[in-house]
């Protein structure tokens, strides 16, 4: 078993110091989407031919998804932006607890695995605290194909009874349209005998991408991206090679800085579709975005308020809720923005408001009424998205502003400082006093 990847630079409790009132210019690159990766890695365990994956991000999430697999017997070997997976002797049909419980992304395998074996053992995962998830769905669906599912001590044990340990096609109806169930539930109706729907599926970018490795691979799958995905199962898929797509939020995050500096700053690659209804919002907010098909370019002069609410896709995503909430708090007027994905997602309020924000909350929802300047403040990043809302508010602020809470901004930005800072950013990567 072979185990090799880079992870971000090792500094003991970490902080970014960040002077603001830099213009940012040039482009800056965005790296292959880490919530598509992870879930592309968990489908190596799908066949027992090697699996290369392209434009993957140095991560954090991915070092740990890397080692899960390892730890069942997946060979990882990782070159530069790329992936290899072998799991051609899986040898483990349980995932450890100190690694799942790290990585919410890790109950992906308990699908790809099950379909494999016939058996498969996960604990219930951990990730970001930002909210209930719960698993209810992926159980659901697991036993619509013929498992049988217990929930003991924290452990999910899922078991395909009969010989031949083969799930069987079924009709799946999801109450929520959950990213997670949905792809957990395709991989493993990938291999089931017969046919299986999955109604009120997901239409994330990620899925429909999720569909096209699994395509590639050699299964039967129709209707991803939208409602209803259809899937035949076949007897065995193959290897391939197979590039992530665009990280979404990764690019949202940095034309959101680009507002929020007022700068004039193209992103790229980007695919513009997959973006949809954040380039509405900036562009209702007086930014004017240019669309070459391949990245796209922002200019920001002057920025007003507008309102938002968090929805599954295509509707606004909940993942650039807490960065666009830092744009808003330098807008001209009052926002509101209703957060209905998470429930705990609005912990960056707070930190904001150190910053000089002025943010009333009434439930799930924030009133943001702009402010003509923001301040550097020592700042506490609470979970993934709401440490890049610090990071941008830190661009904006006048004097210096100090982040913490890195172990979440690099579980989902690679070089997140090194990217900005080349784009005219002055920040600092620095171990905390």
């Amino acid at each position: 078993m072979t185990y090799t990847i880079v992870p971000p630079q090792k500094i003991l409790n970490p902080q970014l110091e960040i002077a603001g009132g830099h213009a940012l210019s040039g482009e800056i690159r965005v790296s292959g989407a880490k919530n598509s990766a992870l879930v592309l890695m968990a489908a190596c365990l799908l066949t027992r031919d090697p699996i290369r994956l392209r434009n993957i991000p140095p991560l954090t999430d991915i070092t740990a998804m890397g080692e899960i697999l390892a730890a069942l017997g997946v060979q990882v070997i990782r070159q530069g932006e790329a992936i290899e997976l072998n799991g051609d002797h899986i040898n483990q049909s349980t995932a450890p607890y100190e690694l799942v419980n790290s990585l919410r992304a890790s109950f992906f395998c308990i699908g790809p695995l099950l379909a494999r074996t016939g058996m498969a053992k996960m604990p219930l995962p951990g990730g970001c605290q930002i909210g209930s998830r719960p698993v209810v769905e992926h159980v659901k669906g697991l036993k619509a194909l013929g498992a049988q599912v217990t929930i003991d001590h924290g452990v999910v044990t899922a078991v395909v009874p009969g010989q031949g340990h083969r799930l069987r096609g079924g009709r799946i109806h999801l109450d929520c349209p959950s990213v997670g169930a949905t792809e957990t539930l395709m991989m493993a109706a990938a291999l089931a005998d017969g046919e299986t729907t999955i109604d009120n599926a997901a239409q994330e970018p990620e899925v429909v991408d999720l569909a096209g490795l699994l395509i590639a691979m050699g299964a039967r799958v129709r209707g991803a991206g939208t409602q209803t995905i259809t899937i035949v199962g076949v007897d065995r898929l193959h290897g391939t090679d197979y590039a992530v797509i665009p990280d979404r939020i990764e690019a949202g995050t940095y034309l959101l800085a680009a507002a929020i500096t007022r700068s004039h700053l193209r992103v790229a690659p980007v695919i513009p579709e997959h973006l949809g209804a954040v380039i509405t919002k900036l562009e209702e907010a007086g930014c004017r975005i240019e669309n070459d098909g391949i990245g796209l370019t922002l200019r920001a002069d002057h920025v007003r308020a507008v309102d938002l609410r968090t929805q599954p896709f295509p509707g606004f995503p909940t993942d650039l809720q807490a960065p666009f909430m830092s744009l808003l708090a330098t807008a001209e007027g009052t926002s509101v923005i209703t957060e209905n994905i998470f429930e705990n997602r609005l912990q960056h309020v707070a930190e904001l408001q150190r910053m000089g924000a002025s943010i009333r909350m009434k439930g799930n929802t924030a009133f943001v009424e702009g402010v003509s300047r923001l301040s550097g403040a020592p700042v506490q990043g609470t979970d993934l998205r709401a440490s890049a809302a610090m990071v941008l508010a830190g661009l904006a602020a006048e004097g210096i502003t100090t982040v913490q809470g890195l172990e979440y901004l690099d579980r989902g930005y690679a070089d997140l400082e090194g990217k900005l800072n080349g784009a005219g950013a002055a920040i600092r990567r620095t171990s905390a006093s």
